[in-house]
């Protein structure tokens, strides 16, 4: 449509032989505005030319006004392929700082840091709004694109670009594990989960709970809140005291997980008033169950001992020969370990010599591989090269046939029985508490682990 000046739009004529896709008068500025100063325009628009493009911590706001799409559409991945190659985004010239700093505090190799800078681009093109932080699930959306998604989420944090709206690991695992519930049980266990997460003020008080504390609550009454509700029930408020135990009394092992969970339950969405009453009050503590660790065939710690991977002999050797969790073992760092002693805490181990052999073998296939790194931890990877954080909890026991735990468990098993039940030394050796050190040592004289009076030699 050609407006003449001085006319009005002739919408009738504009309509006939088509439809009118906006809105009439929305973007029409009268001739003759006067021109905006550098002063007066938007900050995200002012450059300065001492330093940066931008000053860093103004521009772009975490919610501005969007207009609502008519209607969805994907875009077009060959002219988003061509954009991307001469785009020169208000976005890249804010976050260029951040992506030098972070590629020459990181290693990262120059195909690195221009996956980043592309990654950047993509975005600018594809949110609605240039003016706008950048939510992370947008962020996830670069991998159909070839994008970097990791390190361009770490680079629009250090800006402070970054909208946090990942669902965290514990989310997902509470909607994976109620999402078949009735909505109003639903909505009772989301208020506990928050008081969980979160903590209280209100009574009764309660601080936040650690992330694999609340996990073990919800592995603990899964099954029994899914028993509940293949039942009928439509709400906690129905549970009696009785349905409580007979609940308990079919978990087995479970039970001390399960009671607790469920006191803390219902302790909490009685305090918000969501039910009447509290079918737990009074209900003593179910007794802690224990199991007895045994020991694991010495033949299959042999073989990962000798992996041809460094990693996983490393790994498997830190455990097997001084009985690292897997979480001291991820967060181990290179300067933990120094003239052959590894420091941990308050204690100083001297390093066996299988484990050294295997130490200085991994160093050296770490520098081979990643020569730039600028990661402190002493276990990376692939992903973690070119960051500062430490490996996930599954690298790198998956498709391995032992798992740290075990492994542990069989290093101190050795030990107590090795010193005839000596518990001080353990303590000291490998950090227990006397109440863990005792759940060895009830193994030393166990009858079920006994032939005749005489104690089952350690295969």
């Amino acid at each position: 449509m050609l407006q003449e000046p001085g006319r009005a739009p002739d919408l009738a004529g504009a309509n006939k032989d088509g439809q009118q896709l906006f809105f009439a008068n929305m973007s029409f500025q009268r001739r003759g505005a006067p021109r905006l100063t550098p002063d007066q325009r938007a900050p995200w628009k002012r450059r300065d030319k001492n330093n940066l493009p931008f000053q860093p911590g103004t521009g772009f706001a975490a919610e501005v006004g969007v207009r609502s799409t008519l209607f969805d559409m994907a875009p077009d991945p060959e002219v988003i392929a061509a954009r991307v190659l001469v785009e020169d985004s208000d976005l890249t010239r804010y976050c260029a700082a951040v992506v030098r700093e972070h590629a020459e505090r990181a290693g990262w190799s120059k195909r690195q840091r221009n996956d980043v800078i592309r990654s950047l681009r993509l975005l600018q093109i594809l949110r609605p709004t240039p003016t706008a932080k950048i939510r992370a699930t947008d962020v996830l959306q670069l991998r159909q694109y070839s994008g970097n998604v990791i390190s361009t989420i770490d680079v629009l944090a250090a800006a402070g670009l970054l909208i946090e709206d990942r669902p965290t690991r514990l989310e997902r695992y509470f909607a994976a594990k109620t999402s078949t519930l009735p909505p109003l049980m639903k909505d009772q266990l989301e208020v506990w989960l928050q008081v969980l997460t979160e903590g209280a003020r209100q009574a009764p008080r309660q601080i936040p709970r650690d992330p694999q504390t609340i996990r073990v609550h919800i592995l603990g009454i899964e099954p029994i809140i899914h028993g509940w509700a293949e039942a009928g029930f439509q709400s906690f408020s129905e549970v009696t005291s009785a349905d409580i135990t007979a609940a308990l009394g079919e978990t087995g092992a479970r039970r001390h997980i399960a009671g607790n969970a469920l006191k803390s339950l219902f302790t909490t969405i009685k305090a918000r008033r969501l039910i009447f009453a509290n079918p737990t009050r009074g209900m003593k503590a179910s007794p802690k169950a224990t199991t007895i660790p045994l020991a694991l065939d010495a033949a299959v710690i042999r073989q990962e001992l000798n992996c041809p991977d460094p990693v996983v002999a490393l790994a498997v050797a830190l455990v097997a020969f001084h009985a690292l969790t897997g979480k001291q073992l991820r967060h181990l760092q290179l300067t933990d370990i120094s003239d052959g002693h590894l420091v941990l805490g308050n204690r100083d181990i001297p390093l066996a010599a299988p484990v050294r052999t295997r130490l200085a073998a991994w160093l050296d296939h770490r520098n081979r591989t990643w020569p730039g790194t600028a990661n402190p931890h002493l276990l990376i990877n692939r992903r973690t090269a070119p960051r500062l954080v430490p490996v996930g909890p599954q690298f790198p026991w998956v498709g391995l046939t032992l798992r740290p735990q075990a492994l542990r468990e069989d290093r101190i098993l050795h030990e107590i029985h090795a010193t005839g039940g000596d518990i001080r030394r353990i303590c000291d050796l490998f950090g227990l508490s006397v109440d863990g050190a005792t759940r060895y040592l009830n193994t030393v004289e166990h009858p079920d682990l006994t032939i005749e009076g005489e104690r089952v030699p350690r295969t």
